[in-house]
């Protein structure tokens, strides 16, 4: 399939490095020299190319502009009718890409993360998956959304995972300072959460871990006490507002 990038961010590379061997004609704009530069040295089936060439070259075209600058971009190329495009832009609702895009057919909202580069990872959409399904499954699982208030919701929900990265930073410094080799300490964490949150949902998996007296269910409840859980409610609040 010929795709095309529009916007070469961080995450339109993720997503590049994570399709690229899947046998599409990939083109990214290039108007992010170094990054473009880069994918398409990378990869054989990247090439770079103007904005209006990847619009040109490509049947599927996936927005990986700023919210700010993609009015603008959009307003100045030449979409054609028949063509699909997928945004990776959260801020703009379908309904106005479509209209920055037209006579193309905007059919979805795709927010895929880093990991995507490198294997598995969850892909939040909002509007028709098919699409989307077709080039990231099965390696990928999409979680379809219903309403732009749901995404909002799922956004803010996965802010969580920087500071379970920060905590698990936290505890691999600490295991430094008893004199634990950090060329393990960290790996063992990784691997050991990881592992973890394959194994069953959370709540069972936290059950497993409340053992009368054991140092998990101590550790949680010290933490509990610091007021841990009601500060990520109330940051999550804060987000969504």
């Amino acid at each position: 399939m010929d795709l095309g990038f529009i916007g070469t961010g961080t995450i339109t590379a993720a997503v590049v490095a994570g399709i690229a061997d899947a046998g599409h004609r990939i083109t990214v704009s290039e108007r992010s020299t170094v990054q473009s530069a880069r994918l398409a040295a990378q990869f054989a089936c990247v090439t770079a190319a103007t904005n209006q060439d990847v619009v040109d070259r490509s049947a599927v075209v996936l927005l990986g502009l700023q919210s700010t600058q993609a009015p603008q971009v959009l307003a100045g190329l030449r979409f054609r009718a028949g063509q699909q495009v997928i945004s990776f832009i959260a801020e703009l609702p379908l309904e106005r890409i479509a209209a920055l895009v037209a006579p193309a057919e905007a059919v979805a909202i795709m927010l895929p993360f880093p990991a995507i580069a490198r294997g598995p990872s969850p892909i939040l959409t909002l509007g028709d998956t098919t699409l989307i399904r077709a080039l990231f499954c099965p390696t990928h699982t999409v979680f379809a959304l219903q309403s732009a208030a749901e995404l909002r919701a799922c956004l803010c929900a996965q802010a969580v995972l920087s500071p379970v990265l920060a905590m698990l930073v936290t505890a691999a410094d600490w295991m430094a300072d008893q004199g634990i080799d950090p060329a393990m300490g960290e790996p063992f964490l990784r691997a050991l959460v990881g592992s973890s949150l394959q194994a069953d949902d959370c709540t069972t998996s936290l059950a497993a871990l409340s053992t009368p007296g054991g140092f998990n269910l101590r550790l949680r409840q010290t933490l509990q006490r610091a007021g841990l859980q009601t500060a990520l409610s109330e940051g999550l609040d804060a987000l969504n507002h």
